[in-house]
């Protein structure tokens, strides 16, 4: 697709196979302060991990980027196909120098869906196309500056989440940090316990390894040990001064341990050691756990704005795993061994981009 626009722009399917093209992608998202899932890297990690094709839309005039879309072409068996913007992200959505580019950008997105059979586009930020969906009450992020010390930062947290991060730090539990096997291994054994409590499908492991390889020089996974046990981890990404702790957990003797509360209090520190200016504590849908953990932290909730269009007579995606019409379903995974969860989950969230 090479779509000829007035005054001279183009839109094109970004060929992401192509090292110098992706280097040109990366320069437009840093000088416009694109997020880091508007990252060429983000997306070919989500494709080597996941299998979801990693694919984009460029616009350029007189051989000068004025817009990106990133995007994950995802097939699924169990929620259909769909054109993410962006995979298994939380941000996305257009970046444009223009109005005319970004509405050029939409317009090249619904003919390559309708062209390719994809029933849904879906944008997690960015500038609203005209005629879509949109919607503001589904979910929220969380972010704040950190504080100057460890001394500070632990007075910043509100009085009853502080006494907690107290009790934890009392327990002197071990904390590593690092990105090597041994760190992949006991991050997963945490991530894929918490989720199966929550009642929801793990992601498939190497798209966590694939992270760790497209972030190299911004990425790590800080664990909170007993002993030689594992109790939680995160997986964090470094971008644009801001720690992102987003993929996290902890098995279910981490409560009564206080270790997700001392590893969040340590991935501050160790992110202000980085030299990173916020922490960005991501997305929890509104009115969930995660939701009222973070607001107890004394994060301000920020609604996110999301966006949607759908091919005429296309059913509206249904790919939110902790979504009320699963509460059956949620249920019963919960009740699932571990080790089955942890077999057929990777195959179901593959699709949940």
């Amino acid at each position: 697709m090479n779509a000829p626009l007035a005054l001279g722009h183009s839109v094109r399917a970004a060929d992401l196979a192509d090292a110098a093209t992706r280097r040109r992608i990366e320069g437009f998202v840093a000088e416009k302060a694109g997020s880091l899932f508007h990252r060429p890297a983000w997306l070919m990690a989500v494709e080597a991990g996941t299998g979801q094709r990693a694919a984009g839309l460029v616009c350029e005039r007189l051989g000068v980027i004025t817009g990106w879309l990133p995007l994950t072409e995802v097939r699924s068996a169990l929620f259909g196909k769909a054109l993410v913007s962006s995979g298994f992200g939380v941000g996305g959505g257009i970046i444009a120098e223009s109005e005319a580019a970004a509405r050029a950008l939409a317009s090249a997105a619904e003919a390559r869906a309708r062209a390719d059979g994809f029933a849904t586009i879906e944008l997690r930020g960015g500038p609203i196309p005209q005629g879509w969906e949109a919607w503001s009450d589904r979910h929220c992020g969380f972010a704040r500056p950190l504080a100057p010390s460890d001394e500070a930062e632990l007075a910043a947290i509100p009085r009853k989440a502080r006494a907690e991060v107290r009790k934890g730090l009392a327990m002197g539990h071990r904390i590593t940090i690092g990105r090597g096997a041994g760190d992949l291994a006991a991050h997963y054994a945490c991530y894929s316990a918490s989720v199966r409590n929550l009642g929801t499908p793990v992601f498939p492991r190497r798209l966590f390894a694939a992270m760790l390889d497209a972030f190299a020089e911004e990425s790590d996974i800080l664990t909170v040990w007993a002993g030689e046990r594992p109790l939680a981890s995160v997986l964090s990404f470094y971008h644009a001064g801001a720690v992102m702790p987003f993929w996290g957990g902890g098995v279910f003797a981490a409560r009564v341990a206080r270790a997700n509360e001392v590893m969040y209090y340590a991935l501050m520190g160790h992110a202000r050691s980085r030299g990173m200016a916020r922490f960005d504590f991501g997305r929890s849908k509104t009115g969930s756990g995660p939701y009222h953990f973070k607001k107890n932290w004394g994060f301000a909730p920020e609604p996110l704005t999301y966006a949607a269009w759908s091919a005429a007579g296309a059913p509206a995606r249904r790919a939110d795993p902790t979504d009320a019409a699963y509460s059956r379903k949620i249920a019963l995974w919960k009740k699932l061994p571990l080790p089955i969860a942890n077999t057929l989950g990777p195959w179901i969230a593959r699709g949940l981009a």
